[in-house]
């Protein structure tokens, strides 16, 4: 009888591991990857500025690989096209989170995309970093630190700040006019710092203008501003609109400065207004590939030997956010979200392209930013500003 029930069950482990060999194959076999959404505008009005920053992390990711992995494991970028629309960008997240099973989220590029999809990752509680979305709703609501959001870029309001500054300080002007994308949560923000800090200054805006994103005549609209006389022009948007309204404010007599933030960073915006109406523009960015830093100039040499093309600024800030997140991973020794989310909160000192990053505690990066100036087509380094210690 001893024998009879020792047979059986060794059958019934035999089976159990045949069970577990032909059920558990793709369950072992996704343990060595850990899987990493991406939710960006790869098609659409502002495709240039995903597809930047997916090149950045894909780098990132490529080389963590190549070292080994992390915690003995390869990453995967899953990748999932918003179409640069707010609602596609919330049916992306949702399908990297509910099908995709990844532990956390890169992306969007924007800051209204981004913000139509950060409530999913706090209710399924996975982290997500935005590589360029620069607006304050994005890492805060209400006044209250939203958990599961973090960026590897400044926000809006130090941009606005910069710009209003060095309007004040550096050109010593005393009067603006703003003029917005009122579709644009990142340009409406920008403004309101920009008009804070410039008032405070002692400066004066003359007045607002506003014009929609995908607009293509903005003559209307310019005429109102040159008819205010203003010193200088902001304009927080992004290149498409940028290189539009440039050349045809260039084209009906505008020569003031404008200025401008860093949806001006990409080398479309030449394409689209041309070398010469840019010049006297001037506008904040994250880095100057004109930085002699070795970080930097390691970064370059690396994004080049890959993709065969100078790195724009939003491929920089998708490479350190792909740093940004390896590094936790590692340092949480776990791909469990809410230990990465602990570990993305703890960041200090962390070593990226454009320089040294903490994470406040808003989830916001402290570092250094630049003032551009464009001459004749190229960027050129004018000023370097460190964070307030």
């Amino acid at each position: 009888m001893r024998k009879k029930l020792i047979a059986v069950a060794m059958s019934t482990l035999l089976m159990a591991g045949a069970l577990a060999g032909c059920g558990g194959g793709a369950k072992q076999e996704a343990t060595n990857e850990i899987k990493i959404g991406g939710n960006f505008e790869l098609t659409g009005g502002v495709a240039n500025y995903g597809k930047q920053a997916v090149n950045g992390i894909q780098l990132a990711i490529k080389q963590a690989n190549a070292s080994g992995g992390v915690l003995g494991k390869q990453i995967k970028l899953v990748l999932a096209d918003n179409k640069s629309e707010s609602a596609e960008a919330t049916n992306a997240i949702t399908k990297l989170i509910t099908q995709d099973k990844v532990v956390a989220i890169f992306g969007p590029a924007t800051s209204s995309n981004t913000i139509a999809t950060v409530q999913v990752s706090q209710d399924h509680k996975i982290p997500l970093i935005t590589p360029t979305g620069t607006s304050e709703k994005i890492t805060v609501d209400n006044g209250k630190t939203r958990p599961y959001a973090f960026r590897s870029c400044f926000i809006d309001p130090l941009q606005g700040e910069i710009m209003a500054n060095f309007a004040s300080n550096t050109l010593k002007v005393k009067t603006a006019a703003i003029y917005i994308d009122s579709s644009s949560d990142y340009s409406k923000g920008l403004s309101q710092s920009f008009e804070t800090v410039f008032t405070q200054n002692g400066g004066t805006v003359l007045g607002k203008e506003a014009f929609l994103q995908k607009d293509q005549d903005f003559k209307a609209t310019l005429t109102k501003i040159k008819a205010m006389n203003p010193d200088v022009v902001f304009l927080p948007a992004y290149y498409e609109e940028v290189g539009k309204i440039v050349k045809q404010a260039r084209e009906m007599g505008m020569n003031m400065p404008f200025l401008g933030a860093d949806g001006w960073d990409d080398a479309k915006v030449v394409e689209i207004a041309g070398a010469a109406p840019l010049n006297n523009t001037f506008f904040c960015s994250h880095y100057s590939s004109q930085d002699t830093d070795p970080n930097v100039v390691k970064f370059i040499e690396a994004y080049k030997q890959e993709y065969n093309q100078e790195p724009g600024v939003f491929s920089a800030l998708g490479y350190d956010a792909g740093l940004f997140l390896i590094d936790a991973i590692k340092r949480a020794n776990s791909t469990d979200p809410e230990k990465i989310r602990e570990a993305l909160e703890q960041t200090k000192d962390l070593q990226l392209s454009t320089g040294l990053m903490t994470i406040d505690a808003n989830h916001n990066p402290i570092k250094s930013a630049v003032v551009l100036e464009m001459k004749d087509g190229k960027q050129t380094f004018k000023e370097k500003i460190n964070p307030k210690q």
